[in-house]
Order: structure tokens, then sequence, then C-alpha cells
């Protein structure tokens, strides 16, 4: 798909929680629908040629959710791929909001600590349990930013078969991958970039250490997209080369990973 940012502004700033707010909002006409699913509102993408009804991949946003474009359009982009693609508002109607993008005034830590593990994780296990009884068998999860996290316990607890974590944040290194190595069955491709100040290519590499050189049985793999910051799946300022590469590139290995797995 071709990316429009709203503005050809580009913007660097510092983060109280490095670059969970910055980056580009793109232009577009979202495809997909609004389904409440177990009570949760989702943003749905549902492939338009034929797909396995039992497979559905689970698509966790960063912290501006379903309000923000870029968000549905990855949906719509993983759907045009063949995938049933579920977004589930797991924010409670409380993503950030717009004016927080770019804007060192936002408070990121005090949004964060209103939106905690205990009142997030629910809305994404109702999903999960009311897509298992419309029949569907197996989930893959892809999760971005602030849904990282959850992607990762997705797949400590098994509830997924595949999993994609794109520049995750809240997360706590090396603990969480080492859980990952013991409890974890699922395939895990993570798409980071060198500039990523959240996760940097230090903590990086001491994750292949962790996971690496077949370490992790079920299959591991990392990409690290050089000029590229925390948030650049979701968020690149696609007028930088460097990361309008990254976006691309790090979506085209997503649905790679999926093909060879899910």
């Amino acid at each position: 798909m071709e990316f429009i940012p709203t503005s050809g502004q580009r913007t660097q700033i510092e983060m109280s929680c490095s670059d969970c707010a910055a980056g580009q909002e793109y232009k577009g006409s979202p495809q997909g629908k609004t389904q409440n699913l177990g009570g949760v509102s989702c943003y749905v993408g549902t492939p338009t040629g034929k797909y396995d009804h039992k497979k559905a991949l689970i698509l966790l946003t960063d912290m501006f959710g379903l309000t923000l474009s870029n968000n549905l359009l990855l949906v719509d982009d993983f759907a045009k791929k063949g995938y049933l693609t579920v977004a589930p508002d797991y924010l409670n109607g409380d993503a950030a909001p717009p004016y927080a993008m770019n804007n060192r005034n936002f408070n990121v830590k005090a949004w964060v600590q209103n939106h905690m593990p205990d009142v997030t994780r629910p809305p994404v296990d109702k999903v999960v349990k009311a897509l298992q009884g419309q029949g569907v068998t197996s989930f893959a999860v892809s999760g971005y930013c602030f849904g990282g996290r959850y992607a990762i316990d997705l797949a400590i607890d098994q509830v997924v078969d595949v999993v994609v974590v794109s520049h995750p944040s809240q997360v706590v290194i090396p603990d969480a991958f080492e859980t990952i190595a013991q409890k974890a069955k699922a395939p895990l491709l993570l798409e980071m970039g060198d500039q990523d100040t959240e996760v940097s290519v230090e903590k990086q590499e001491g994750i292949d250490a962790i996971l690496g050189d077949g370490k992790y049985a079920p299959g591991y793999k990392r990409e690290c997209w050089p000029g590229c910051s925390h948030g650049f799946a979701v968020r690149a300022d696609v007028l930088i080369p460097q990361q309008l590469e990254g976006k691309e590139g790090s979506f085209n290995s997503s649905v790679a990973w999926l093909e060879k797995y899910f």
C-alpha cells in the first residue's frame, strides 16, 4: 500500500517513555469493519478471497489504538494477505488521544499507569474466547509497541501458535525472553530498529543470546532495520527512505513468518 503522511513535518523529540508517542499519521480509507466480539469492540479485516476460517491473527496496537488510521490500515494489509485479522480495543476506549503524537507535554508514563495488564489483558482474552466460539482453533499475534508486551504474554501463556513482536515497550529484559525460552512454544519474530531507545541494539543482542542459534526450538529470528527508531513499523516517517524500507520490510517479513509457521 502507499503511505501518505498527514503532514510533511519531521519532528525529533525526546519522550518520557522513549519514542512511544512519536511518529507520523497516515491518510487512508480503512476497509475493515467494527465488530463486537465477547463484549469488546474490534476492528476486523476479512480477506476478500478464500481463507482458513479456523485461523485468526490478533493485532495488538500501539498506545494510539483503534483511533489511529495507521493501525487500521495495518489490519487491512494483513487481511489482503489472506488472514482474518482482528484488532481488539484492549485499551478499553481510552487510547492515547491524537494530540499526544509528537507532543512532548503528553505524559506517557501516566497513561501507561492507567493501562496496566489487570485492565488491558482481559479484553484480549475475551476476544480469543469469542473467536473460539466461532470455530477459530489457531491464533497468531502481531504486537506493536505497547501491544508487543501482550504478544509476548500470549506466547508465554501458550495462547498463540505464532508470534510477531515489533519494537515492544514495557518489557523487562532479559526476564521476559528468558520466560519465553522456558514456557513458550510459538515461533517468534522480532522486528527492531537500530535507533530504538526502548530496546537498544545491545539489549537486542542480549535477546539473541537467549533465543538465537537454535536455543529456542520453535523458531526465532530478529531483524534490525537501519535508521529506524521505536515505533517504525506503525508510525515511520515514510518520506525518509530508511524508515520506509524498515516499515515495508518489517511487514513483508511478518507475512513471510506467518506463511512459514501459521
